[in-house]
């Protein structure tokens, strides 16, 4: 029977981080994938030779000491992650169908600002104090601070609160508060739920910069791999836990795994869906409380999902930067995402150039809000086995979107052709979640989500449903449990010698 350090148990960003982090500091570790490669939904897939993104899009956090680029420093792959900056104003640009007005959000937090004071200079004061507050969350949160950060969290007032509390005293502009909502498309929850604390450690890495990354999330993943190599690492994909036993004074001593195989380690980190964690935990050693807790968590919004080229070399865009076109129905973003909307859903264009095998490819993913509840009529099915209705439901879905598409971009008319398509149900069954939902759970006002040590004192939970959703939320929340686990001292030592390098 092997024993290790700790076993981590999920191979998306946070899994990787949390591995190669524990690595770094001397740990023998175990790192599960219930699929065949790791990466979740960092990775991509391929069609007729042309890279997708599968959940991995775009990103803030990549300004000069931004969090993103501190935590890819002290890791080590900063030099292999390249970022593609949307610096023109019209690269990331909002339309709101309800009367066909035009917003263009520019590259920097100061700039941001000023151009929403362009827009609305009646509503000068209202700008300025929220960016102010925006600013000053951050500046409070001392998770984001990496020389800083504790496992206690130091909840401030605007925990309390909600992102419509806040607009609502600032100003009466629907307009105004719909694009200082914007980024709610960030974490899939709507503004009357979301604290305005955890939209705006959402949000303030996005006003200062939007980036892709050139070769998306598989960038990432090639990295860590080629760290990994010079660790005690070991990586098993195709494989999870199955059940926790030998349990005494609530510490597990033994973990099965699903091939029958059995390993020892001190510590267990879960970074997976905190239900798939519930139904893996022994209930005895579980309050009510604690189950009732978990069972409630309720899913964020998702995507349906489009994929296609434009093959026209005429049309295809020469400009090499990266775009995001947001198609918001209304400029009510709280009715816009509420499941029971029966018009358009909010679409997301995004535009980016693959250079594959000599050749450039304009390639255009599109992201349309979708909810469990839109398919409460085939939740029980499996991937290659879909009802009729359902294979009707996502052609008809396609061919709405299609359209929409070339309708933004009418010279795409003829060259546009959708290569796939992907409902919530693909990302249910493709990446082992619960319910396909883009950012797992809502960050709801007042709810501790699951993070931490759990009620069994050597298992823990990381990931994006613990601390904030994202890349940079999934990955800071795997620096805090680190911290946790190798020692105060030692790990702000290790955080500082590679911040100075």
């Amino acid at each position: 029977m092997k024993k290790y350090d700790d076993i981590v148990v999920g191979s998306g960003i946070s899994g990787m981080t949390l591995a190669l982090l524990l690595g770094m500091n001397g740990h023998s570790v175990l790192l599960l994938e219930k699929s065949r490669n790791i990466g979740g939904s960092m990775a991509r897939f391929y069609r007729q030779g042309i890279p997708f993104d599968t959940g991995f899009h775009f990103t803030g956090g990549f300004h000069k000491n931004g969090i993103l680029t501190d935590m890819l420093s002290i890791l080590g792959i900063g030099d292999q992650i390249q970022p593609v900056f949307i610096k023109k104003e019209a690269g990331n640009r909002v339309i709101f169908g309800e009367d066909g007005s035009v917003y263009d959000f520019p590259f920097g937090h100061a700039a941001t600002a000023e151009k929403m004071k362009e827009y609305f200079p009646e509503e000068k004061s209202a700008i300025e104090k929220y960016f102010e507050m925006v600013s000053d969350v951050c500046k409070k949160t001392v998770a984001l601070d990496l020389r800083n950060i504790s496992l206690s969290q130091d909840w401030i007032d605007e925990d309390y609160i909600s992102l419509d509390q806040v607009l609502d005293k600032l100003t009466g502009n629907r307009k105004l508060k719909g694009l200082l909502s914007k980024y709610s498309m960030c974490h899939g929850t709507k503004p009357s739920e979301i604290s305005f604390a955890n939209h705006s450690r959402v949000s303030f890495g996005l006003y200062e910069s939007v980036a892709r990354v050139k070769d998306g999330g598989e960038a990432f993943i090639r990295a860590f791999k080629k760290r990994f190599s010079g660790y005690d690492i070991d990586i098993r994909t195709g494989c999870c836990i199955t059940e926790c036993v030998d349990v005494e004074k609530n510490i597990v001593g033994r973990f099965v795994l699903e091939s029958g195989e059995e390993v020892t380690a001190d510590r267990c980190i879960f970074t997976i869906h905190p239900k798939l964690i519930l139904n893996l935990l022994p209930k005895k050693y579980l309050s009510k409380a604690f189950i009732d807790r978990v069972s409630a968590f309720e899913p964020t919004a998702g995507f349906f999902s489009l994929f296609g080229v434009v093959e026209d070399k005429s049309t295809q865009d020469k400009d090499s930067e990266p775009t995001i076109l947001s198609l918001f129905p209304s400029s009510d973003i709280n009715r816009m995402m509420d499941p029971a909307y029966t018009g358009d859903q909010a679409l997301v264009i995004l535009k980016n150039h693959e250079k594959k095998s000599g050749k450039t490819h304009t390639v255009i993913t599109a992201l349309e809000l979708s909810f469990p509840e839109h398919m409460k009529d085939w939740k029980d099915s499996k991937r290659g086995d879909r009802s009729e209705g359902y294979m009707k439901y996502k052609s008809t879905r396609i061919e709405n979107i299609r359209k929409r598409i070339v309708g933004a971009y009418p010279e795409y008319s003829e060259s546009f052709r959708v290569i796939d398509a992907a409902s919530i149900l693909t990302f249910r069954d493709y990446l082992n979640l619960p319910d396909g939902s883009a950012y797992g759970i809502k960050q709801k006002v007042g709810q501790f989500n699951l993070f931490g040590k759990l009620p069994l004192r050597n298992i823990y939970a990381a990931g994006q449903c613990s601390v904030l959703p994202g890349i940079v939320g999934a990955m800071l929340s795997s620096f805090i449990i680190g911290r946790t686990i190798v020692g105060k001292e030692t790990y702000s030592d290790f955080i500082k010698e590679r911040l100075e390098r």
